[in-house]
């Protein structure tokens, strides 16, 4: 009987030796588990953004101003919304994200992750990738305006400014900050997207003779495109500005916010507040898409957090860029409905719509599914 008591020490000793090698493997598996979770990934997280009306206000160093101000033209009184999205991005190369976030981010619709290299390219820093994103916001809206105005019947001239040379381009030596571009390969250019094209269609390896004015002087150079690491299309290295000559000021007022997607909806704010009536007709409405003067809309990135974003922030209708459909596809938030807009004429007629209330079953859209 006394084999089988209970407070047999000879019976218990084995179990107590296997119990405590069970918990210190589940000690060591949570360990490793942990130091796996917390190791930097490379990677970083693309996130729902602040949504800015540009029919509204906004703040600039601690005072609300109108984020679109036309102080010598007469204006409108508009209702309803026209909402630019953006999109927060957590990561960087110096503050990296962990691997627990990124599974986080990947089990949510409303996040991606992206690979870093994407974002930071290898060489560029944080600050040199700010500074970018800050000059295609203000080349946006220009651009923005341009269009606007272009739609409205305006007339007015426009250059093509070398605004920075970046070091080790195909454009050092041969291109310096300031020059005017005024032609690639004799042709002329309204704008930086046909400009980029030109250097595409160029393609890599064989130069480009690009006509420019310095210092008063013009004067041609051959500058041979090149295709760096982690780039789609041929390039010559440099960061270009349009300058136009606007019959009026357009003011845009928009803090730490950069990059060229808001293009569409600045264009679309501008166009209302100029002219009577709301084009809206009182709905809210949101969208992204860069823009050229000429019109045309162009695909952005994020465009799945900006659609949540946009479903957050109260919109029921979606202006999306007609090349950014394969993304929104199977991904558009309930209740959301997403038009494929590849002009400002697109984006005109949806509002018109939208705004009427008129059978909207002929527009280009982003399905569903």
């Amino acid at each position: 009987m006394a084999l089988f008591a209970d407070n047999d020490p000879v019976a218990r000793r084995p179990r107590r030796g296997r119990s405590w090698i069970g918990w210190t493997l589940i000690a060591a598996a949570l360990v490793a588990v942990t130091v796996v979770a917390l190791t930097p990934a490379p990677y970083v997280i693309e996130k729902p953004g602040p949504v800015y009306n540009t029919l509204g206000t906004t703040s600039v160093e601690g005072e609300d101003v109108p984020l679109i101000e036309i102080p010598d033209e007469k204006t409108y009184d508009t209702d309803g919304s026209l909402d630019m999205l953006t999109v927060t991005i957590t990561g960087n190369r110096s503050n990296s994200i962990n691997w627990l976030d990124t599974a986080l981010a990947w089990l949510s619709p409303s996040q991606a992750v992206v690979d870093i290299d994407d974002v930071y390219p290898v060489g560029v820093t944080v600050e040199q990738s700010n500074e970018q994103s800050q000059v295609e916001m203000q080349n946006s809206q220009k651009e923005a305006i341009a269009a606007a105005l272009n739609d409205l019947g305006y007339t007015f001239s426009s250059t093509l400014t070398i605004a920075q040379v970046v070091e080790g381009s195909p454009a050092e030596g041969s291109i310096e900050e300031g020059d005017v571009i005024t032609k690639v390969n004799g042709e002329k250019f309204a704008d930086v997207t046909a400009l980029k094209a030109a250097i595409a269609e160029n393609g890599a390896g064989t130069p480009a003779k690009i006509s420019l004015v310095r210092d008063g002087k013009t004067k041609t150079v051959e500058v041979t495109p090149a295709i760096p690491e982690g780039a789609t299309a041929p390039i010559i290295g440099v960061v270009i500005g349009s300058e136009y000559d606007f019959p009026f000021d357009v003011t845009i007022q928009l803090d730490n916010v950069g990059g060229p997607s808001a293009g569409q909806m600045f264009a679309l704010g501008i166009i209302d507040k100029l002219t009577p009536g709301s084009i809206t007709g009182g709905e809210n409405v949101a969208g992204t898409g860069t823009i050229t003067a000429s019109g045309e809309v162009g695909a952005i990135g994020g465009i799945r957090q900006k659609m949540y974003g946009a479903k957050d922030a109260g919109a029921e209708y979606f202006l999306a860029p007609v090349d950014n459909c394969n993304e929104v596809t199977g991904h558009i938030p309930s209740g959301l409905t997403v038009f494929a807009i590849t002009t400002l004429d697109d984006s005109l007629a949806a509002l018109e719509a939208i705004s009427t209330g008129a059978d909207s079953s002929g527009l280009p859209t982003c399905p569903s599914s």
